[in-house]
């Protein structure tokens, strides 16, 4: 067995030396501030970076200096704010045509400038977007690609707000009264196509891709513009059920972004 060697003292000194760094060496470790017992770097620098100095992510989690990035802001806090303009705009739009008010009487005349310009075939074509036939089998489609992404709230909020439509359009025909622009027929106010354009175009678009949102608004005005063409409603029945229309687009939004805060993540489908 080998011995272990003795530190190169003398004999009779009883303290063994620590032993002395080669010349040009730097230490590991040096010794901090007197009595502190913290090591330090040989370049002056802390061992390590301080776990409150660390910068973290959206998560918490460490990340990299700089920190980084979030995500940008939601637009959430600006739908109740939207919402009111809409619901403001309808409800005054209502009462002008309700009391006969100046901006009837303007609607009126407007109208009347504009019917039967243009060619009459593309101007029934661009009404009929509104029809139930053209309208309903688009959302059913968005409708069932949302339910094999397995996010069945947002299905069913959109399949609520298209029933919403006539269950709001309806009564409000029977109230308000109005006669149609060519016709002595009644019941023209706000109008149902448009509506129904609306709400089914851009809540299908809202399901598959916000990218189809511009198709979806386009198609919306383009049955305004073939009914007001074609003389059969007033462009205050259009522009009201833009409103009301886009109403129930945020009020199905709003409802939608709630359910899901409140979903657990491990239940809640892709959005």
């Amino acid at each position: 067995m080998r011995e272990t060697p003795r530190s190169q003292g003398t004999a009779g000194d009883s303290r063994a030396e620590p032993p002395q760094p080669r010349p040009g060496r730097a230490l590991a470790h040096t010794t901090g501030a007197s009595g502190s017992g913290t090591p330090h770097r040989s370049d002056g620098r802390p061992p390590q970076t301080p776990r409150g100095a660390r910068h973290t992510g959206p998560a918490g989690r460490l990340g990299t200096t700089p920190p980084v990035p979030r995500r940008p802001a939601s637009l959430f806090p600006a739908l109740p704010t939207l919402l009111t303009l809409c619901v403001a705009l309808f409800t005054l739009i209502t009462w002008q045509v309700a009391a006969n008010g100046p901006l009837r009487s303007l609607d009126e005349r407007l109208e009347l400038r504009i019917v039967g310009h243009g060619p009459q075939a593309p101007a029934d074509r661009l009404a009929d977007l509104g029809s139930m036939q053209i309208a309903l089998p688009v959302l059913a489609v968005a409708i069932g690609y949302a339910l094999r992404q397995r996010r069945g709230i947002d299905a069913l909020y959109a399949a609520l707000t298209m029933a919403a439509v006539p269950a709001l359009v309806a009564p409000l025909k029977a109230l308000i009264d109005r006669q149609g622009p060519l016709t002595e027929a009644v019941g023209f106010y706000p109008s149902g196509h448009t509506a129904t354009a609306m709400v089914a175009y851009c809540g299908a678009a809202l399901l598959v891709s916000v990218r189809l949102m511009p198709v979806a608004i386009l198609l919306t005005v383009a049955t305004g513009i073939g009914l007001l063409l074609r003389g059969y409603h007033w462009p205050l029945d259009v522009l009201a059920s833009y409103c009301l229309g886009g109403a129930l687009l945020l009020i199905s939004s709003m409802g939608r972004r709630r359910s899901s805060s409140r979903t657990p993540t491990g239940c809640s489908g892709p959005s």
